[in-house]
């Protein structure tokens, strides 16, 4: 029952950081200029650095902004769907090609899931957490959707961002393009979100037939049953088993 329960609580950790990574892809740019699903950076140079424009889930933030001398970021608005490969042809005075055009105007608005899936994954770590076998396996299920849908937000941020990093590089501008913390946080909340979600859901059922084989260890052969052992499973336990 002890490395069943141990078990359980890793699978719980798991859900938990995955929805932590998940958070701080939702919070990048225009809310957290430094963090960005995409990074560009640009030909134009401040006396401190390169500017450089971070993309992520809510809009855009141009970093470094020139003239100033110091750190100056200006960051767009935020909204649910933008046309990131327009906004980059605007900034390094190119054409963006009608493909890498339409692809990110029809899959930006997916970018929603990204908030939905956090919220979802936090939603399975609180019902995992000591709500017993029932709640637990509510949470895993929970888990599960949440972690369609970072498979699905995740593949839609490497083909809308991918197609841009790719003309982006091959444009001739001078522009370095490179996936941003945001890209890879929302890969490793995919990953933990789903070893997270087995664990929990088989340490489920395991817990379950721990109590049941426990609740007849004390019969003996004339059907007599040990007080001391027979009493274990209606003793109160801590956590969710």
């Amino acid at each position: 029952m002890k490395t069943t329960s141990a078990t359980h609580w890793i699978g719980v950790v798991f859900i938990l950081a995955s929805a932590a990574l998940l958070l701080v892809t939702t919070v990048s740019a225009p809310v957290n200029a430094d963090i960005g699903i995409l990074r560009v950076i640009l030909t134009n140079k401040t006396n401190i650095r390169h500017s450089s424009v971070s993309f992520g889930t809510f809009g855009y933030c141009i970093l470094d902004v020139p003239p100033i001398e110091t750190d100056h970021d200006w960051c767009g608005h935020k909204v649910i769907g933008y046309d990131p490969a327009q906004i980059m042809a605007k900034i390094d005075n190119q054409h963006a090609s009608s493909l890498s055009h339409g692809t990110s105007d029809g899959l930006a608005h997916v970018m929603i899931l990204h908030p939905i899936a956090c919220g979802l994954a936090f939603l399975a770590f609180f019902l995992s957490l000591g709500a017993g076998v029932v709640g637990s396996l509510v949470g895993a299920m929970v888990a599960f959707v949440a972690w369609i849908l970072t498979l699905v937000v995740m593949a839609v941020d490497f083909a809308l961002f991918g197609v841009i990093k790719k003309h982006v590089n091959a444009d001739r501008s001078g522009s370095k393009a490179s996936y941003g913390i945001g890209m890879w946080t929302t890969l490793a909340a995919m990953i933990l979100l789903f070893f997270g979600m087995l664990i929990v859901f088989f340490t489920c059922f395991s817990a379950r037939r721990e109590r049941n084989r426990n609740g007849h260890v004390g019969k003996n052969e004339g059907g007599y049953v040990d007080p001391v052992v027979d009493d274990a499973p209606n003793r109160r336990r801590f956590g969710a088993f």
